[in-house]
């Protein structure tokens, strides 16, 4: 087959065709063809010549045209697609290396296996063609919501028309046991879109939080136009949902905008999910007084936040446990999702026996260490006296405020608790260096020598050994695995030493012995004070 002035206008109208069929550039199909036809040549004068072919965009006209690179002459390799400066001078008056030299070649003619391949060549660019403008229109569309027909059900996955391409709603991103049938509308967030080897792959999700978040912005004006914001989405797909709204506007309430008349607006993000239940809960940036809002609609009574932990611990009338929990923990598992935060939910009955005991650990120390009887022992603890530490070197109008503490008893039950204190040391120290504590250890300021006894018991006996701890290894944290937040204990943990004292203890040591350069610690400290103002600014 060869092209000839009758075929030269069918290019382009083909070329057209193809390209509003598949909704890319004619130029990409045109270039297409311009390949293979380049490759169709190639095969008939030869693979080692550099063969291109032009396609005039107006009537069609396809010209071939051989390209030769103008080389140094030892560089000489492949004399079909090169030439020599000398050589080139036949053709140009003044060549240079690295210049092309073209002269067009007659047209080929394309037997049967030449047409079959520029056919793949064609529709393999197409493709191509067509895999880019998918994944160029739905890239930025990741994120929103998106209206598409069912085509049909691939083994609990349903497969998505959307118009300009397919997309999966995966099993595990359905409502439930949500099932469809071919042409049935569905309506869906777009997950993810990836570019891979097969094609660009969308992936559409009905059980994502963000999914509930982008209904709302749908049916609340106020959400849309940024007068009220969603700060947290938290979901049990097709059961219980909870989501967290502030409003930048005083004089607008963000959970009855979110509602609507007579409940009209979230009645159909309801309906949407299937009959999800819906909590709009109040923003509120005091985590304690978020979380008592979170919990709704069972009532808190205490909150108590432990920040480095990242754990709170709350109190509820006993006949409010089963509903702050809710049915298999549904509601304070939507809770701790909503505010990122473990909780712990305990009866005032159970908070009760816990101030009891540790009211008991305290009176009984107190009691021992200072030789006093039980009711004077409580008497220090019911005005706050929680350790030794406090009664031994607190001032001595502090502890007159007790009823029947004079002066003179003050001072005697100061003396007592700083020579059961020194006591405790000394059998502190006598344990360390029995476990092979050693000087340095001693002589480094900010450990106690109950610490140094733990840091011995730990195998940590050198100042160059403490240097070598991780922050964490002395004061615990969390570690997360598969999802779960697991406890590591510190050596130090018992102390209540925070890990940004266990960091300062550790850094300090390492700048003693020379292992850092206190210029160096500046540098950087500055540093991420300048990206932290970046960030702000931005």
């Amino acid at each position: 087959m060869a092209i000839t002035s009758a075929n030269q206008l069918e290019l382009l109208q083909t070329a057209e065709a193809v390209a509003r069929e598949k909704m890319i550039d004619p130029g990409l199909v045109i270039e297409a063809m311009e390949e293979s036809l380049a490759r169709a040549a190639k095969s008939r004068y030869g693979a080692e010549m550099d063969i291109r072919v032009s396609i005039d965009r107006k009537n069609g006209k396809a010209t071939f045209t051989r390209v030769r690179t103008v080389v140094e002459d030892d560089l000489l390799e492949n004399y079909q697609a090169e030439l020599t400066v000398d050589q080139a001078k036949q053709y140009t008056t003044d060549p240079a290396v690295g210049d092309e030299l073209s002269d067009e070649v007659p047209p080929v003619e394309m037997g049967r296996i030449a047409a079959q391949s520029a056919k793949q060549v064609i529709l393999q660019k197409i493709r191509e063609a067509e895999r880019d403008r998918q994944f160029e229109e739905f890239k930025d569309r990741a994120g929103t919501i998106i209206n598409g027909l069912v085509k049909r059900e691939e083994y609990g996955n349903v497969i998505v028309d959307l118009g300009g391409g397919e997309a999966i709603l995966r099993r595990n991103d359905k409502i439930g046991r949500e099932s469809y049938r071919p042409n049935d509308r569905v309506r869906c967030y777009i997950k993810d879109v990836r570019r891979e080897q097969r094609g660009p792959q969308i992936f559409l999700s009905r059980t994502d939080p963000q999914f509930m978040a982008e209904l709302f912005k749908m049916e609340v004006p106020e959400i849309y136009d940024g007068i009220i914001e969603i700060k947290a989405v938290a979901r049990d797909p097709g059961s219980r949902a909870k989501i967290a709204v502030i409003s930048n506007d005083g004089s607008i309430d963000p959970v009855g905008a979110c509602v609507g008349m007579r409940g009209s607006r979230v009645q159909a993000v309801v309906n949407e999910l299937q009959g999800e239940k819906i909590d709009i809960i109040p923003w509120n940036d005091d985590q304690p007084t978020f979380l008592v809002n979170a919990l709704q609609p069972a009532e808190v009574t205490k909150v108590v936040l432990d920040e480095d932990a990242e754990r709170i611990t709350v109190v509820v009338p006993d006949e409010q446990l089963s509903l702050a929990i809710g049915r298999r923990g549904q509601n304070v598992r939507l809770a701790s999702q909503l505010t990122g935060l473990d909780i712990d939910i305990m009866t005032e009955a159970d908070e009760s026996e816990r101030r009891q005991a540790e009211f008991s650990v305290r009176t009984k120390l107190f009691m021992a260490a200072l030789d006093v009887d039980e009711f004077f022992a409580q008497l220090l603890v019911s005005e706050g006296f929680t350790n030794l530490e406090e009664v031994a070197y607190v001032e001595v109008n502090e502890l007159l405020v007790i009823d029947g503490v004079d002066e003179g008893t003050a001072g005697e039950l100061q003396t007592r608790a700083r020579e059961y204190l020194e006591a405790e040391n000394q059998k502190s120290i006598d344990k360390a260096r029995e476990l092979g504590a050693e000087d340095s250890l001693f002589a480094y300021e900010g450990l106690t020598p109950q610490m140094i006894e733990a840091l011995a018991a730990d195998g940590v006996k050198t100042i160059e050994d403490f240097a070598t701890c991780a922050d964490w290894e002395l004061a615990g944290g969390w570690t997360v695995v598969d999802g779960q937040r697991i406890k590591d204990d510190g050596v130090l943990e018992k102390f209540d030493i925070s890990l940004e004292d266990a960091q300062n203890l550790v850094m300090t040591a390492r700048i003693q012995l020379g292992w850092v350069d206190p210029a160096d610690l500046e540098a950087e400290s500055d540093e991420d004070a300048d990206l932290a103002s970046e960030e702000a600014e931005a």
